[in-house]
């Protein structure tokens, strides 16, 4: 009996030590060699100041940006309660929600048809991506604000629209961040509009 505990002290000690201490130590260390930017969460810079993450989405509310899909987490976008909803489909409160979502969206662009991803939130709450679809849909309200053509602003939505991945996974996407912060160098506004 005695010799068994031994045993088992020592194997947990030693587990612990091999996969809690040096594992982890090992492939931090090569993630930060091989490929730096996507192990510190590929943060994105502008004159100087991190701005924001590529893979972690953030609201934005003037009608001069594309807006992000509606977040779930916390108080919209709140790190600390990534989550979504876990409100069924036939939930009166997601059906309200949406309903409301659907028309204010309307109000922006009425000829068209709300693409889903602009009322439905995503699982996480921090999707960064929109369909190009639901880019397309905004481009309206944001050239009348930008001053600018809705051409001129599909051929920037080109330009950052993905493809799926190895033409095969996901869906074709667009990074809404990127998007906005092409869109203030390019066709910058008289005044600031601020992000949430």
């Amino acid at each position: 009996m005695k010799k068994n505990l031994i045993t088992a002290v020592l194997m947990t000690v030693a587990t612990t030590i091999l996969l809690g201490i040096i594992y982890p130590l090992v492939v931090t260390g090569l993630a930060q060699v091989i490929f730096p930017k996507r192990a510190n969460g590929q943060l994105i810079q502008k004159d100087g100041r991190t701005v924001g993450s590529r893979i972690i989405g953030q609201g934005f509310s003037g009608a001069g940006y594309f807006h992000s899909r509606p977040s779930a987490a916390g108080n919209g976008y709140d790190a600390a309660n990534s989550g979504g909803s876990n409100l069924g489909p036939t939930n009166q409160k997601l059906m309200d929600r949406v309903k409301g979502d659907v028309a204010s969206a309307q109000g922006d662009n009425p000829a068209a048809l709300v693409p889903i991803d602009l009322v439905t939130t995503s699982a996480s709450g921090f999707d960064p991506h929109i369909t190009p679809a639901a880019a397309e849909f905004q481009l309206p309200r944001v050239a009348k604000e930008r001053g600018t053509t809705v051409d001129q602003l599909h051929a920037l939505l080109a330009k950052h629209t993905e493809d799926r991945q190895f033409r095969l996974l996901g869906e074709p996407r667009v990074n809404v961040l990127e998007l906005n912060l092409e869109l203030d160098e390019r066709f910058p506004m008289n005044q600031h509009i601020a992000r949430k």
